[in-house]
This record gives structure tokens, sequence and C-alpha cells, in this order.
């Protein structure tokens, strides 16, 4: 049988903030505010863009961080180097629960909540040590349960509209992995390769799922978001005008905009040339809605 040709989204492709982020990551819509929650990693930012206005709040962390991801009791929680935060309406940061403080090298990276409130974040090594990371699950009672051992690169989480299956990126294990997903326990099982993803095509880094089951995934050095269908057959791209894209996530009020990050990335130079929209926050409406964003169940 003969595939058809992925779509190419990219005609639908518009600038959100014209900045360039050092690594503008995990975007996130927050339902109750109609705002798009973003980090700036390296610079230990949270930024939320009212797509309406235009307008950006930011707030300043002051420590190289992963994600923010909203409480239901207001603030956010934020993954960092010494683990996950807390920071409250009043621009206070504490540290709600340690994760591997005996690595010193090892920082919490990307994460996403799944229904119930659960947050599942993992770590990588800054010296990009072979299988340093691990994924674990915080609990809304903080307690922390370590998931899966031996990982590179911990990033991209995300699961189907039923929450029976969790998608997974090792950045560095070029594809995406899946695996069965218990919701009722916050227990995946069955871990198997969704798709494989070549070097040269880029680094699969944060991602998404959509109504229709098909996983959208940013690859960094790569230019692309690729959307996978169920089977794991790639059926749409969106090109981007600069290399460094590292994630995305479905926002705006019926869930159709669908937010790109990307990296500017002059901190850490890598050798490779700068573009100049590198680390601008794109939009694309493909013509599917996404899922909701959960927030942190505290």
């Amino acid at each position: 049988m003969t595939r058809c040709s992925p779509i190419d989204y990219s005609n639908s492709l518009s600038v959100a903030s014209a900045i360039n982020y050092d690594i503008g990551e995990g975007p996130i819509w927050h339902p109750s505010s109609n705002k798009l929650i973003f980090v700036d990693c390296n610079l230990g930012y949270i930024h939320q863009l009212d797509p309406t206005s235009g307008v950006i709040t930011k707030y300043e962390v002051g420590e190289t961080i992963g994600v923010a991801l909203p409480c239901k009791s207001g603030g956010f929680v934020v993954t960092s180097k010494g683990g996950l935060l807390s920071y409250d309406e009043k621009n206070q940061t504490s540290l709600l629960v340690p994760i591997e403080s005996s690595l010193p090298s090892n920082r919490m990276n990307d994460g996403k909540c799944d229904s119930l409130g659960r947050l599942w974040s993992g770590t990588f090594s800054s010296t990009f040590e072979r299988g340093a990371g691990s994924l674990y699950r915080i609990d809304p009672d903080l307690s922390v349960t370590k998931v899966v051992s031996e990982v590179r690169v911990s990033n991209g989480i995300a699961w189907n509209q039923s929450e029976t299956l969790m998608y997974f990126n090792d950045t560095l294990s070029s594809g995406i992995d899946v695996f069965d997903y218990d919701i009722t326990h916050g227990t995946i099982s069955n871990r198997r390769r969704f798709v494989d993803i070549e070097r040269k095509q880029g680094l699969p880094d944060g991602l998404t799922v959509d109504i229709e089951g098909c996983v959208w995934v940013a690859l960094f050095y790569g230019s692309e978001v690729r959307r996978y269908n169920p089977q794991g057959h790639l059926v749409g791209v969106v090109k981007l005008p600069t290399s460094r894209v590292t994630s995305c996530n479905f926002g705006g009020t019926d869930l159709t905009d669908l937010y790109i990050t990307t990296a500017d990335f002059k901190i850490n130079d890598d050798g490779f040339p700068h573009e100049p929209e590198a680390g601008y926050v794109f939009k694309c409406n493909p013509g599917v809605s996404g899922l909701p964003s959960y927030p942190f169940g505290r």
C-alpha cells in the first residue's frame, strides 16, 4: 500500500513572540487565564503570553530551570537542578522536593502532569554522561517514585486522550518510546519503540498529542515539528525558519493553536549558525485540536 506524502502545515505558521529566547521550552496552555506559559531555561525565566494583547509577563526564578507548570493551588512548580521548586504568587521560590542531590552534574528537565495532577519529569547529566538520568513520578502529596533508569536526556512526555498510552523522549536515543499507562495508579508498562528518527534528521525534543491520537514532536537541529499517526507513520510536518526547535503544545480557547518554542542557544555555543528568528515562539493552525494541559495537583 502506498503511503500519502506528509501534509505540510507550514503555510499556517506565524510568529507569536519575536524575541530571541536562549532556550524557549515547555509551552503549556493555562485555560483559566487563557495564556501560554513557557520558560527560558538557562536564564531562569517563566513567561506568560497573552495571545490577544501580545503582552508577556516575566517571572525570574534565578537559576536554570526545565519547565514551569501551574499548580491547582496557585503559583507554579518548576523543575531545576536541585529538584522540584515552588514559585508562588509573592515571587518567592522554595525547594519542594530534592531530586538526585547526590548527583551534582544532573538536573531536572521537561515534564507534564496527567489529569490526576501527577507530575512526570526526568533528569539528565549536564556532561551528557550516558545513562546518568532517570524518569520520575511526583505525586500531589510530594512522594517521589523513580520509574525509569539509564536515561541519557529525559525530555518530551505526553498522553493520548484516554491516558492509556504515555509517550516519552530520551532525546539521544534516536526516537520516541511509548508505554502502556494506568491512569488509576499512575504506572507504566510494556515500553516499546514508537518511531525511529535518524540523528541527521534532528533530535526528538518536546512532544504533544492531538485529539486524533497523533504525536507531534519538535526536532532540535531538525528545523521541524513532525506529526506521526498512532501507527507511527509520518503524516504531517511544520517547517521552521530556525533549526533548534525545542517543543510544541496546543493552546487557544479551542486548543487549535499549536505553539512551538525554539532556541537561540548563544549561551551554550554549539558551533552551528544562528538564524535571525532563533528563539522565537511560533504558532501554527493545522486544523486539528489538541488535548488540555493539566496543573500539578496541589
